[in-house]
Parts: C-alpha cells; structure tokens; sequence
C-alpha cells in the first residue's frame, strides 16, 4: 500500500523548482515511512550502490547494527527523495581521539556511496551537507568510506560541497568490465602458461566426475543454496579461524535475510559448482544494472589442487554476455593474487574526510589534517630502503 501511494504521488514529473530539502532519520523510521521512496531512489541511482539499497541496509541493521540507533540522512526534492546515506558515530578518526561521523560501511558490506537520484546528484548532496551542519551534537568531521573514486557520488562531492574535501587513503581494486566475449577476453587477460596450466586441471577435475555448473533460479529453493554456501565456507580456513559467517548467529541471520532481499528485488546471482553431485565452490553475486558487485566466494579446500575458486570465476566471465551489466566490482582487497591475475581491469577505491558544523569542523578538519600529515612524514623517514626486484618468472598463485 505504502508503495503504491508514493508512487501515485510522484507519478508526475517533480517540477524542476521544488525544494530540495533534507533531514536525519533512524533507519528504522526511514524503512517504516519512506521504503517506497528508497526503493525508487535506488532504481533511479546515477550510480548504483548494492550496499545502499533498503533490502541490504536493513538486513545489516537488524543483525549486525541497531536500526533504532543508526540514522541516516536523506534528501527529498518535493516528495521524491533524491538522496539517502547511512550514517554512524565512531569515537575515533583513525588513531585521533577525535567522535566522527561516517558512512556506515561494516565488514561485508564493499562500497559506501551514498545513493543519490540521477540528474539531482549535486542538489542532494548540497542539501544533505546543509542538514548535517545544522543537526545539533553531531561531530566536526564526516568520514566517508569505500567511495568509487570519479563516481557519481565522488564528482557530486567535489561540484557541490562548499568545504575542503580531501582524499586520506587510495587503493586499486580489480574490476571486470569488457566488449570482449568471455572467451576472448580470457585469453586477452590470462596468461598462456596459466591458461595452459588452468585445463589441465580442469581436466583433472574432469577425471573425478561431471563438472557442472548451475546458478540459483526462480523456483530454487533459496535456504538449500544458502546452507550450501555456509556450509562450505565454514568447512575451509574461515571456519578454523572462526570467521565464517555460519559460525556466527547473527552473521548467519544477515546473510540470509540479505540475499532473501536481493532475490526479492531481483538483484541476485549465484552460481555453484558441482563435481559428481558434490559442492566444491561458490559465488554470490549482486546484481545492480548497469553495474554489479561480487559478494562473497567460497570453494571446498578439499579440492584445492583444482583450483575451484579460480575455475568458479572463469564460469563467472559469461557476465560479459549480459547486456543489462557494463561491469562487475571484485569487492576484493587491493592486490588480490587470485582475482587480479583474471580481471584486467581496475577500479580505484578512496576514502574521503570534510568538514561538518561550520567553523569548528574546519578547525578540526585542519588539526586532523596537520596531524596526518606528521605522521605521514615521519613514517617516511622510518621506512625501510626497498629491495632490488626480484626477476621471478613464476606464475602468481592460481
């Protein structure tokens, strides 16, 4: 019902003039009043964001957060809203005793740009900034986490933000993005001694039983999968060193109700690889046209000698035949021996600080900065003369 009134409401165009305005809300009044609203603004996104949209943030609130206390700040012009970020408080800013205001991005959740409507990325923002500096006891600084560098929502940060922005840590990540088919783009990216290596084993595999290949459907049953996937990262190094998501009730309950979520809002891919009937690895993918993001993998460590996970992620290059998908995020640490030896291409990742409430978050913007700075230098000085490269020839890991 509450979907179907705000979408009468806004049926008609908003006039280019109505005000912009914005406000903080918790996550849980902001999912009871506005889910509709939130769902439009994600489907709407000029840059898309799984971890932003409703059916995620709300699964992560209820197990691994608290939705009555994490707010959130949302821009509305007239009654559509055009832009929405969650937020949370940390005590710290980095090794600064310094209360911050920041993205909520938790451990398994891989991008914090805020979702913002596409043609009012710069009003959103500029009205979401306004709100903050005026919210009473929030702290001087906002520190923004996992942002798409040169993003929507990075570009609308530096057009619109009337404040000092500055960039406080850079990394690369691999991406998959290609014209290429995915047997061309194989060859293009992967070397031929490893692709050479890649069949063998493969074949090897083969020797075992049927290889087969699936990815969950309509009609699948969604906890048999899931079990599955829990099941077989919880029997690798993950479940010895207890980090596994089933190991953990509330991890487990997360991770559930998100893809639960992303099935119902059609943004879900898995794909499982069977040898003779048996698991042996695993790949949860979000889907997020035009756009996707890999979510988690998990592979038998029983048959690691395959390669599994590597072979999974070749299965996983039929994402270029898929014309509603321009690229897919790896969602992986910088420098990954496994993704980045496959995905040629690369997305840079930032971390951005500004200031919030006028002149005391510039002042404290400013000592933040100056003490960052000290440290930077003063690890520089301490660092180590790099050795001389070695001339190693050998493949990476597969």
């Amino acid at each position: 019902m509450e979907a179907a009134l705000y979408h009468q409401a806004i049926e008609r165009p908003q006039p280019a003039d109505a005000p912009v305005s914005a406000r903080l809300l918790t996550l849980a009044d902001l999912d009871a009043l506005h889910a509709a609203a939130w769902d439009d603004c994600a489907a709407c996104a000029a840059e898309p964001n799984p971890f932003s949209e409703r059916w995620f943030v709300m699964a992560s609130a209820r197990h691994l957060g608290d939705a009555g206390a994490i707010r959130a700040v949302a821009a509305f012009r007239g009654q559509r809203l055009i832009g929405l970020m969650p937020l949370a408080t940390e005590p710290r800013y980095y090794r600064i005793p310094l209360p911050t205001l920041a993205n909520w991005v938790h451990a398994n959740a891989f991008l914090g740009m805020p979702l913002l409507h596409a043609g009012d990325e710069a009003p959103a923002i500029r009205a979401m900034l306004a709100c903050l500096d005026k919210a009473p006891g929030l702290p001087p600084l906002l520190h923004l986490t996992a942002i798409a560098e040169g993003g929507a929502a990075h570009r609308a940060l530096t057009a619109a933000a009337d404040r000092p922005i500055a960039a406080v840590l850079r990394y690369e990540r691999a991406l998959l993005a290609s014209d290429l088919s995915p047997a061309a783009y194989y060859e293009a990216t992967v070397r031929k001694k490893k692709r050479k290596e890649l069949k063998r084993l493969a074949n090897r595999l083969a020797e075992l039983g049927p290889v087969v290949t699936t990815r969950f459907g309509e009609g699948d049953e969604l906890d048999d999968w899931i079990e599955a996937f829990l099941t077989l990262e919880a029997s690798g190094w993950k479940g010895r060193e207890g980090s596994a998501l089933g190991r953990d009730a509330s991890k487990r309950a997360f991770f559930a109700e998100a893809l639960a979520g992303a099935r119902d809002a059609g943004r879900l891919e898995i794909l499982r690889m069977t040898v003779a009937g048996r698991t042996i690895a695993m790949l949860v993918n979000f889907r997020c046209p035009p756009g996707s993001a890999s979510f988690k993998i998990a592979y038998d460590e029983d048959y690691a000698r395959f390669s599994p996970g590597v072979l999974i992620q070749i299965e996983n290059y039929e994402v270029l035949t898929d014309p509603a998908i321009d690229w897919m995020d790896s969602c992986a640490a910088a420098n990954h021996p496994m993704i980045d030896s496959l995905w040629a291409e690369r997305r840079g990742i930032v971390r951005l600080t500004l200031p919030i409430g006028g002149a005391r978050g510039r002042l404290a913007f400013a000592a933040a900065r100056a003490v960052e700075r000290s440290w930077a230098a003063i690890k520089a000085r301490r660092a180590p003369t790099p050795s001389p490269p070695r001339n190693d020839h050998d493949d990476a890991d597969l």
